[in-house]
This record gives C-alpha cells, sequence and structure tokens, in this order.
C-alpha cells in the first residue's frame, strides 16, 4: 500500500522559513495537484520527501518507512529547465535509467530491462524516437520521455513538477490519462501545477499551500475561492475574471 505520511514538517533555507508545520496524509489511487503561487514552496515539498533537504523539524515516511529506504519506490520528474538537455545519451537510454534503481552495484541491464523500457515508450507513444538523443525533441516529447523513465522504474509513486511547461495539450492530455491509469492501479501521483484554468478537470485532490498548507482534500470541496484567496492573496481578482472558481 503506497503512502506519505508527513508530520510537522519545517524547512528553511539561510534562515528564510520556506514550508512550515506542514502535516499530509497522502493516500494512493489519487493524482494530487500541489498548487501555490511562485515561492510557496512546492519544489521544496518534493525535495523535502525525497530526502534532499534537511528538515528544520518534523520527519517523512514514505510506505511506512524513511525516505532513505523507498527511494527505488518514488520517482521525480523534474522541471524541464533542471535538465541538461546537450548531455549525449538517446531517449533508450533515459528510459534505462529507471531499471538502475532495481540493480545490484555494478550489475548490467539485461534484455527483459530493454523490454521494460520499449514498452513504456509504446505506452507514452515515441517508441519511434528512441534512438534520438534527447536535446532534439520537442518539449511534450522531452516530458515523455521521463514520463517513459518514470513507468519503466515500475515505482509506487510519482511526483512531477511543473509536468505541462512547453508542450501542446494533446501531449498534456496524454500525460494526464497515463497518471489517471496509474492512479487506478493504486499508485499516488504528486504534480506541481500553476495553470489554475485546468485544476478541476486534472486532479482528484489538491494540496494548496503557500509556505504553510491551506488545505488538501477533493478538488470538488478544496479548490475553492476563499482557499484560492489565501493561497494567492492578491492575486484573487484574476483568478476570477478566468471563472475558475
Amino acid at each position: 500500500m503506497n503512502s506519505i505520511s508527513i508530520k510537522g514538517l519545517s524547512v528553511s533555507y539561510d534562515k528564510k522559513i520556506v514550508l512550515t508545520n506542514i502535516f499530509l496524509d497522502l493516500q494512493p489511487g489519487n493524482v494530487y495537484g500541489v498548487i501555490g503561487p511562485n515561492g510557496a514552496g512546492k519544489s521544496t515539498l518534493f525535495k523535502a520527501i525525497l530526502g534532499l533537504v534537511d528538515l528544520n523539524s518534523g520527519h517523512i515516511l514514505v510506505n511506512g518507512e524513511p525516505t532513505v529506504s523507498q527511494r527505488k519506490n518514488i520517482v521525480y520528474v523534474p522541471q524541464k529547465d533542471d535538465v541538461d538537455w546537450d548531455f549525449p545519451a538517446t531517449v533508450m537510454d533515459i528510459v534505462l535509467m529507471g531499471r538502475y534503481p532495481h540493480k545490484k552495484l555494478l550489475q548490467w541491464l539485461d534484455k527483459k530491462d530493454e523490454g521494460l523500457a520499449m514498452d513504456a515508450l509504446r505506452e507514452v507513444g515515441i517508441e519511434h524516437l528512441k534512438d534520438r538523443q534527447i536535446g532534439e525533441l520537442s518539449g511534450g516529447q522531452q516530458q515523455r520521455v521521463f514520463l517513459a523513465r518514470a513507468l519503466c522504474q515500475g515505482a509506487g509513486i510519482l511526483m512531477l513538477d511543473e509536468p505541462f511547461v512547453g508542450v501542446d495539450i494533446t501531449t498534456e492530455e496524454k500525460i494526464i490519462g497515463i497518471l489517471r491509469k496509474l492512479a487506478e492501479e493504486g499508485k499516488i501521483m504528486l504534480v506541481v501545477h500553476h495553470d489554475l484554468s485546468t485544476v478541476r478537470s486534472y486532479f482528484d485532490k489538491v494540496i494548496l499551500i503557500n509556505q504553510r498548507l491551506i488545505a488538501c482534500g477533493d478538488t470538488d470541496t478544496t479548490f475553492t475561492e476563499e482557499n484560492i484567496a489565501k493561497a494567492y492573496g492578491g492575486q484573487l481578482p484574476i483568478l476570477q475574471k478566468t471563472g475558475m472558481v
């Protein structure tokens, strides 16, 4: 049973508080939208779950255990700008990286691993690009590569940091469809998302944060005008004009 339990999480950088007193219990079978303004701590929340930042206080358990023992059960898809697209790696090279957490030290990848990588590429619809260098791909194709890597790893928790930036609507809908399918299989999907107009149609549940937890729950009852106002403050009048709340 996949789960993430966060109790009293606080994180700061250079004495500046980024997250304070966060409590969350995330359950399988859901696509969670992580929503909040720039600087709200969304990416920091991901890094804390991954064990990549020091915690001021609190603790995080993944599947009932510390993150360090569960890393092969977590996949992180970073923001597009955090990837070196000039790195001399092919699409297949990147997707096969999803198999390394399952290997022992110095153990080689085998035909089974290659088969799983091809299955993942077919699922996201880019198997014909397997030999292309990653920098030659469009933005949408690049996101599909990292989603295929996540599928190849077979983890129970997927964390995607703004996966829809720079992609076309067809790819966006394809990614959401895959995430919903994975959630139905009992996995947890966490997606940092900035386009508020699609929140209601994309996510089962939302996590609204702005350094502190504003609200977490079913999208229909949590993504409300009141909670958006608490998260975004003075930006609310702009949001109202779009008819999203």
